[in-house]
């Protein structure tokens, strides 16, 4: 019985703790920043959008580069029908 009780105090109180860890008592990351710390999120996020732009298209550059190209042989022709 008395394990029984310690068991559960346990699960309890790790199950607070894990529920207590989960909520936000300061309101959130934005209410705590300063205007010019808005304005400086804002511009970094303006040139990391803006350098990505800049980023060539895999795609395109998996088509104009392509290592293995000497080594794989090119499929055969479509053969005629022989019957």
């Amino acid at each position: 019985m008395l394990r029984t009780t310690i068991y559960a105090t346990l699960i309890v109180i790790l199950a607070m703790e894990a529920a207590s860890a989960q909520t936000d008592i300061q309101g959130g990351q934005n209410s705590l920043r300063t205007d010019q710390e808005k304005k400086n999120d804002r511009a970094v996020d303006r040139a990391y959008r803006s350098a990505i732009k800049r980023v060539p298209d895999a795609e395109k550059e998996k088509a104009k580069s392509d290592p293995w190209a000497d080594v794989r042989q090119t499929p055969p022709a479509a053969a005629k029908n022989k019957q």
